[in-house]
Protein backbone atom coordinates (compact mmCIF):
# COMPACT_ATOMS: atom_id res chain seq x y z
CA UNK A 1 0.00 0.00 0.00
CA UNK A 2 1.66 3.32 -1.02
CA UNK A 3 2.37 6.02 1.76
CA UNK A 4 -0.43 8.40 0.55
CA UNK A 5 -3.42 5.25 0.10
CA UNK A 6 -6.60 5.64 2.38
CA UNK A 7 -7.07 2.57 3.56
CA UNK A 8 -11.09 1.38 2.71
CA UNK A 9 -13.11 -1.22 3.53
CA UNK A 10 -16.53 -1.19 1.51
CA UNK A 11 -19.16 -3.87 2.66
CA UNK A 12 -21.64 -4.33 0.11
CA UNK A 13 -24.83 -6.09 -1.27
CA UNK A 14 -28.26 -6.55 -1.71
CA UNK A 15 -30.92 -5.13 0.80
CA UNK A 16 -31.43 -7.37 3.38
CA UNK A 17 -28.15 -9.33 3.41
CA UNK A 18 -26.93 -7.84 7.13
CA UNK A 19 -24.62 -4.97 5.88
CA UNK A 20 -24.99 -3.00 8.26
CA UNK A 21 -24.48 -5.71 10.98
CA UNK A 22 -21.64 -6.19 9.76
CA UNK A 23 -19.95 -2.54 8.71
CA UNK A 24 -20.67 -2.14 12.75
CA UNK A 25 -18.71 -5.23 13.67
CA UNK A 26 -15.74 -4.37 11.36
CA UNK A 27 -15.40 -1.04 13.63
CA UNK A 28 -15.96 -2.32 16.52
CA UNK A 29 -12.85 -4.52 15.93
CA UNK A 30 -10.26 -2.10 14.23
CA UNK A 31 -11.90 1.24 15.33
CA UNK A 32 -13.93 2.86 12.54
CA UNK A 33 -16.50 4.66 11.51
CA UNK A 34 -19.30 3.98 8.86
CA UNK A 35 -19.86 6.09 6.01
CA UNK A 36 -23.22 5.66 4.89
CA UNK A 37 -23.48 4.61 0.93
CA UNK A 38 -27.47 4.52 0.56
CA UNK A 39 -29.33 6.86 -2.03
CA UNK A 40 -32.52 6.75 0.12
CA UNK A 41 -31.16 6.63 3.77
CA UNK A 42 -29.59 9.92 3.55
CA UNK A 43 -33.23 11.42 3.55
CA UNK A 44 -34.30 12.45 6.94
CA UNK A 45 -37.36 10.68 7.83
CA UNK A 46 -38.51 6.94 6.04
CA UNK A 47 -36.54 5.54 9.00
CA UNK A 48 -38.12 1.89 8.98
CA UNK A 49 -38.77 1.89 4.96
CA UNK A 50 -34.88 2.43 4.15
CA UNK A 51 -33.85 0.69 6.87
CA UNK A 52 -31.67 3.18 8.99
CA UNK A 53 -28.95 1.81 11.35
CA UNK A 54 -31.04 1.17 14.41
CA UNK A 55 -30.08 2.97 17.83
CA UNK A 56 -27.83 0.49 19.03
CA UNK A 57 -25.92 0.26 15.81
CA UNK A 58 -25.66 3.93 16.02
CA UNK A 59 -24.04 3.59 19.76
CA UNK A 60 -21.51 0.82 18.29
CA UNK A 61 -20.29 2.48 15.80
CA UNK A 62 -20.57 6.57 14.43
CA UNK A 63 -22.62 6.76 11.28
CA UNK A 64 -21.91 9.65 8.81
CA UNK A 65 -23.94 10.84 5.98
CA UNK A 66 -27.10 9.61 7.08
CA UNK A 67 -31.00 11.11 8.19
CA UNK A 68 -29.30 14.26 7.71
CA UNK A 69 -30.80 16.12 4.01
CA UNK A 70 -34.65 17.21 3.87
CA UNK A 71 -36.86 14.81 2.15
CA UNK A 72 -37.39 17.82 -0.90
CA UNK A 73 -33.89 18.04 -1.52
CA UNK A 74 -32.32 16.57 -4.79
CA UNK A 75 -28.79 15.15 -3.92
CA UNK A 76 -26.53 14.13 -6.98
CA UNK A 77 -23.98 11.72 -6.86
CA UNK A 78 -21.62 14.53 -7.17
CA UNK A 79 -22.45 15.68 -4.17
CA UNK A 80 -22.01 12.34 -2.36
CA UNK A 81 -18.81 12.05 -3.48
CA UNK A 82 -18.23 15.53 -2.70
CA UNK A 83 -19.48 14.61 1.04
CA UNK A 84 -18.01 11.30 1.57
CA UNK A 85 -14.31 12.87 1.21
CA UNK A 86 -15.15 15.45 3.25
CA UNK A 87 -16.10 12.43 5.96
CA UNK A 88 -13.10 10.18 5.15
CA UNK A 89 -10.48 13.15 5.47
CA UNK A 90 -11.64 13.88 8.98
CA UNK A 91 -11.75 10.19 9.91
CA UNK A 92 -8.26 9.61 8.73
CA UNK A 93 -7.35 12.78 10.62
CA UNK A 94 -8.80 11.58 14.06
CA UNK A 95 -7.17 7.88 13.03
CA UNK A 96 -10.43 5.98 12.52
CA UNK A 97 -10.66 3.37 10.06
CA UNK A 98 -13.12 4.36 7.15
CA UNK A 99 -16.13 1.30 6.66
CA UNK A 100 -17.91 2.24 3.22
CA UNK A 101 -21.63 0.64 3.92
CA UNK A 102 -24.40 0.58 1.33
CA UNK A 103 -26.06 -1.02 -1.28
CA UNK A 104 -25.94 1.94 -3.97
CA UNK A 105 -23.57 0.37 -5.93
CA UNK A 106 -23.09 4.40 -8.12
CA UNK A 107 -22.13 5.75 -5.10
CA UNK A 108 -19.53 3.35 -3.70
CA UNK A 109 -18.18 2.36 -7.44
CA UNK A 110 -17.54 6.58 -7.82
CA UNK A 111 -16.20 7.47 -4.78
CA UNK A 112 -13.64 4.46 -4.40
CA UNK A 113 -12.43 4.90 -8.42
CA UNK A 114 -11.96 8.42 -7.31
CA UNK A 115 -14.79 9.36 -10.20
CA UNK A 116 -14.50 13.51 -11.06
CA UNK A 117 -18.31 15.34 -11.82
CA UNK A 118 -17.59 18.56 -13.24
CA UNK A 119 -20.64 20.69 -14.15
CA UNK A 120 -19.64 19.79 -17.84
CA UNK A 121 -22.84 19.42 -19.37
CA UNK A 122 -25.80 20.85 -17.48
CA UNK A 123 -28.34 22.34 -19.64
CA UNK A 124 -31.39 22.81 -17.85
CA UNK A 125 -33.62 23.45 -20.86
CA UNK A 126 -32.57 19.86 -22.56
CA UNK A 127 -32.83 18.58 -19.22
CA UNK A 128 -36.35 20.29 -18.41
CA UNK A 129 -37.22 19.09 -22.68
CA UNK A 130 -36.34 15.38 -21.48
CA UNK A 131 -38.10 15.02 -18.44
CA UNK A 132 -41.26 16.37 -20.34
CA UNK A 133 -40.31 13.71 -23.10
CA UNK A 134 -40.20 10.77 -20.15
CA UNK A 135 -43.51 11.94 -19.15
CA UNK A 136 -45.28 11.74 -22.40
CA UNK A 137 -43.07 8.98 -24.13
CA UNK A 138 -42.41 6.70 -20.57
CA UNK A 139 -39.01 6.18 -19.17
CA UNK A 140 -38.18 3.14 -21.57
CA UNK A 141 -38.41 5.16 -24.51
CA UNK A 142 -35.49 7.93 -22.95
CA UNK A 143 -33.67 4.37 -22.30
CA UNK A 144 -33.76 2.94 -25.35
CA UNK A 145 -32.36 6.27 -26.66
CA UNK A 146 -29.58 6.06 -24.31
CA UNK A 147 -28.47 2.66 -25.48
CA UNK A 148 -28.64 3.77 -29.11
CA UNK A 149 -25.85 6.33 -27.95
CA UNK A 150 -24.22 4.68 -25.03
CA UNK A 151 -24.71 0.96 -24.57
CA UNK A 152 -22.25 0.64 -21.90
CA UNK A 153 -23.91 3.28 -19.32
CA UNK A 154 -27.42 2.08 -20.30
CA UNK A 155 -26.72 -1.67 -19.49
CA UNK A 156 -26.19 -0.76 -16.01
CA UNK A 157 -29.54 1.75 -15.47
CA UNK A 158 -33.02 0.69 -15.09
CA UNK A 159 -35.84 2.44 -16.71
CA UNK A 160 -37.08 3.38 -13.03
CA UNK A 161 -33.64 5.64 -12.41
CA UNK A 162 -34.98 7.98 -15.09
CA UNK A 163 -33.02 11.04 -13.65
CA UNK A 164 -29.53 9.52 -14.41
CA UNK A 165 -31.04 8.54 -18.03
CA UNK A 166 -31.89 11.88 -18.02
CA UNK A 167 -28.73 12.74 -17.24
CA UNK A 168 -26.48 10.99 -19.68
CA UNK A 169 -28.30 12.42 -22.25
CA UNK A 170 -28.23 15.68 -21.22
CA UNK A 171 -24.12 15.87 -20.70
CA UNK A 172 -24.20 13.75 -24.30
CA UNK A 173 -26.45 16.71 -25.82
CA UNK A 174 -24.75 19.41 -24.28
CA UNK A 175 -20.68 18.05 -24.93
CA UNK A 176 -21.22 15.36 -27.68
CA UNK A 177 -19.21 13.53 -25.23
CA UNK A 178 -21.13 9.87 -23.64
CA UNK A 179 -21.48 9.59 -19.94
CA UNK A 180 -19.09 6.35 -20.19
CA UNK A 181 -16.25 8.19 -22.16
CA UNK A 182 -16.67 10.91 -19.37
CA UNK A 183 -15.89 7.99 -16.94
CA UNK A 184 -13.16 6.64 -18.46
CA UNK A 185 -11.47 9.91 -18.96
CA UNK A 186 -12.00 11.02 -15.34
CA UNK A 187 -10.39 7.33 -14.20
CA UNK A 188 -7.29 8.37 -15.44
CA UNK A 189 -6.68 10.24 -11.89
CA UNK A 190 -5.83 7.69 -9.82
CA UNK A 191 -7.93 6.67 -6.85
CA UNK A 192 -6.10 7.58 -3.21
CA UNK A 193 -7.69 4.66 -1.69
CA UNK A 194 -6.70 1.43 -1.10
CA UNK A 195 -9.94 -0.66 -0.65
CA UNK A 196 -11.09 -4.13 0.53
CA UNK A 197 -14.74 -4.41 -0.95
CA UNK A 198 -16.73 -7.67 0.98
CA UNK A 199 -19.69 -8.06 -1.31
CA UNK A 200 -22.48 -9.87 0.82
CA UNK A 201 -24.41 -12.70 -1.51
CA UNK A 202 -26.89 -15.54 -0.89
CA UNK A 203 -25.77 -18.43 -3.16
CA UNK A 204 -29.66 -19.81 -3.04
CA UNK A 205 -31.13 -16.75 -4.60
CA UNK A 206 -34.86 -17.84 -2.59
CA UNK A 207 -33.20 -17.39 0.93
CA UNK A 208 -32.48 -14.13 -0.03
CA UNK A 209 -36.01 -13.75 -1.44
CA UNK A 210 -37.48 -15.26 2.00
CA UNK A 211 -35.44 -12.66 4.09
CA UNK A 212 -36.69 -9.59 1.99
CA UNK A 213 -40.23 -10.91 2.68
CA UNK A 214 -39.64 -11.83 6.19
CA UNK A 215 -38.00 -7.92 6.43
CA UNK A 216 -41.27 -6.24 4.99
CA UNK A 217 -43.28 -7.89 7.66
CA UNK A 218 -40.74 -6.94 10.64
CA UNK A 219 -40.97 -3.17 9.22
CA UNK A 220 -44.93 -3.37 9.10
CA UNK A 221 -44.84 -4.25 12.73
CA UNK A 222 -42.34 -1.59 13.29
CA UNK A 223 -44.89 0.66 12.28
CA UNK A 224 -43.90 1.43 7.83
CA UNK A 225 -47.32 1.60 7.49
CA UNK A 226 -48.27 4.91 9.34
CA UNK A 227 -44.48 5.95 8.20
CA UNK A 228 -45.73 6.05 4.58
CA UNK A 229 -49.06 7.54 5.41
CA UNK A 230 -47.09 10.55 7.20
CA UNK A 231 -44.57 10.74 4.04
CA UNK A 232 -47.75 10.60 1.38
CA UNK A 233 -49.71 13.23 3.23
CA UNK A 234 -46.40 15.47 3.30
CA UNK A 235 -44.87 14.65 0.15
CA UNK A 236 -44.08 16.08 -3.15
CA UNK A 237 -44.33 12.94 -5.84
CA UNK A 238 -41.39 14.99 -7.75
CA UNK A 239 -38.83 14.69 -5.03
CA UNK A 240 -36.23 12.03 -4.75
CA UNK A 241 -37.09 10.54 -1.46
CA UNK A 242 -40.54 9.63 -2.98
CA UNK A 243 -38.89 6.87 -4.57
CA UNK A 244 -38.37 4.86 -1.49
CA UNK A 245 -39.47 1.42 -1.63
CA UNK A 246 -41.38 0.63 1.11
CA UNK A 247 -43.19 4.37 0.61
CA UNK A 248 -44.73 4.62 -3.56
CA UNK A 249 -46.46 1.26 -3.28
CA UNK A 250 -48.98 2.49 -0.35
CA UNK A 251 -49.78 5.68 -2.91
CA UNK A 252 -52.38 3.20 -4.08
CA UNK A 253 -53.71 1.80 -1.44
CA UNK A 254 -54.09 5.71 0.42
CA UNK A 255 -56.03 6.43 -2.82
CA UNK A 256 -58.34 3.49 -2.46
CA UNK A 257 -56.56 1.35 -5.64
CA UNK A 258 -56.06 -1.56 -4.02
CA UNK A 259 -56.41 -3.38 -1.45
CA UNK A 260 -53.30 -3.60 1.57
CA UNK A 261 -52.73 -6.93 0.95
CA UNK A 262 -51.73 -5.82 -2.56
CA UNK A 263 -50.10 -2.99 -1.77
CA UNK A 264 -47.82 -5.12 1.02
CA UNK A 265 -46.97 -7.69 -1.99
CA UNK A 266 -46.10 -4.68 -4.30
CA UNK A 267 -43.40 -3.73 -1.36
CA UNK A 268 -42.10 -7.03 -1.35
CA UNK A 269 -42.20 -7.67 -5.17
CA UNK A 270 -40.22 -4.25 -5.48
CA UNK A 271 -37.83 -4.99 -2.99
CA UNK A 272 -37.01 -8.34 -4.74
CA UNK A 273 -36.57 -6.37 -7.85
CA UNK A 274 -34.39 -4.24 -6.26
CA UNK A 275 -31.99 -6.88 -4.98
CA UNK A 276 -31.25 -8.29 -8.31
CA UNK A 277 -30.74 -4.87 -9.78
CA UNK A 278 -27.94 -4.40 -7.03
CA UNK A 279 -26.62 -7.98 -7.67
CA UNK A 280 -26.29 -7.38 -11.19
CA UNK A 281 -24.21 -4.47 -10.20
CA UNK A 282 -22.20 -5.56 -7.44
CA UNK A 283 -21.52 -8.97 -9.41
CA UNK A 284 -19.67 -6.25 -11.78
CA UNK A 285 -17.30 -4.85 -9.36
CA UNK A 286 -13.58 -5.88 -9.67
CA UNK A 287 -11.68 -7.09 -6.99
CA UNK A 288 -15.01 -7.73 -4.69
CA UNK A 289 -14.64 -10.80 -2.07
CA UNK A 290 -17.57 -12.36 -2.19
CA UNK A 291 -19.30 -13.49 1.32
CA UNK A 292 -21.95 -15.85 1.32
CA UNK A 293 -24.51 -15.70 3.80
CA UNK A 294 -26.55 -18.56 3.27
CA UNK A 295 -27.36 -20.05 6.63
CA UNK A 296 -24.55 -18.44 8.35
CA UNK A 297 -24.74 -16.69 11.78
CA UNK A 298 -23.61 -12.83 11.87
CA UNK A 299 -20.24 -14.04 14.16
CA UNK A 300 -19.32 -16.78 11.21
CA UNK A 301 -19.91 -13.93 8.43
CA UNK A 302 -17.79 -11.46 10.68
CA UNK A 303 -14.84 -14.35 10.66
CA UNK A 304 -14.82 -14.46 7.32
CA UNK A 305 -14.60 -10.84 6.67
CA UNK A 306 -11.87 -10.28 9.83
CA UNK A 307 -9.32 -12.54 7.97
CA UNK A 308 -10.31 -11.27 4.30
CA UNK A 309 -9.33 -7.82 5.95
CA UNK A 310 -6.34 -9.16 7.33
CA UNK A 311 -5.04 -11.24 4.94
CA UNK A 312 -5.29 -7.95 2.17
CA UNK A 313 -3.38 -5.64 5.12
CA UNK A 314 -5.76 -2.94 4.46
CA UNK A 315 -6.19 -2.49 7.96
CA UNK A 316 -2.84 -2.71 9.47
CA UNK A 317 -2.52 -1.85 13.02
Amino acid sequence: MAESEIPVVAVVGATATGKTELAVRICERYGGEVVCADSMQIYKGMDIATAKPTADERKRAVHHLTDFLPPDEKFSVAEYCDRARECILDMTERGKKVVICGGTGLYVSSLLNNIEFGGEGANEEIRDRLKKRAETEGNEALLSELKEIDEKTASKLHPNNIGRVIRALEIYYTTGETMSEHVERSRRNPSPYKDCILFLDASDRQLLYDRINMRVDKMLEKGLLKEAEDFYNGSSRERTSAQAIGCKEFIPYFEGKISYDEAVESVKRETRRYAKRQLTWFNRMENAHKIFIDDRSPDEIAAEAFSVIDEAGVFRK
